[in-house]
């Protein structure tokens, strides 16, 4: 039996509103350092606060999906910030309903299904569109975008769940 092995990073990258809120917390953190070191005592253990949300905030915005195709499965991980890992997900192509571009005509018979949806795309839209829905066991929908490669990959094992249209 042959593996196929196909690897996919998606970058989400950082909204405007996480860059406001990081730049924000550093200077109020920075702020209350200054007063701390002035000689208010509460001042510092606020700073000393501060500090720790921002060290969590910076974790947490910076996020990239990787997605990987290996033995008839597909995984999904979170990487934050570029050194965790935490896994999403592994779905099994057996249990798949059906994958193809996210505005396709061939999910017209979805539209209307009350599923939990799970976003492991960079949340853009792009022209031409590259975002992929997968249908799974009919109570998810998971949004990926992965590339031309992974998606042949997936449409080499199940050819009439995937949709490439």
């Amino acid at each position: 039996m042959s593996e196929t092995y196909v690897e996919c990073l998606v970058s989400k990258g950082v909204s405007t509103g996480a860059k406001f809120l990081r730049i924000l917390l550093v200077m109020l953190t920075a702020a209350f350092a200054m007063l701390g070191i002035v000689g208010f005592v509460i001042a510092l253990v606020v700073a000393l606060v501060l500090g720790g949300v921002t060290w969590f905030v910076y974790m947490n915005t910076d996020t990239e999906y990787e997605y990987l195709y290996l033995d008839r499965e597909i995984k999904v991980d979170k990487i934050m910030n570029k050194s965790k890992r935490k896994k999403q997900g592994t779905f099994e192509i057996e249990r798949m309903e059906i994958f193809a571009p996210v505005n396709s005509y061939h999910l017209d018979n979805y539209k209307n299904r009350q599923v939990k949806v799970l976003d492991f795309s960079s949340g853009k839209e792009r022209q031409p569109e590259t975002r992929y829905a997968l249908y799974y066991e009919g109570g998810q929908k998971i949004i990926l975008e992965p590339t031309a490669e992974f998606v042949k990959a997936v449409q080499n094992v199940a050819p009439r769940k995937v949709f490439t249209d």
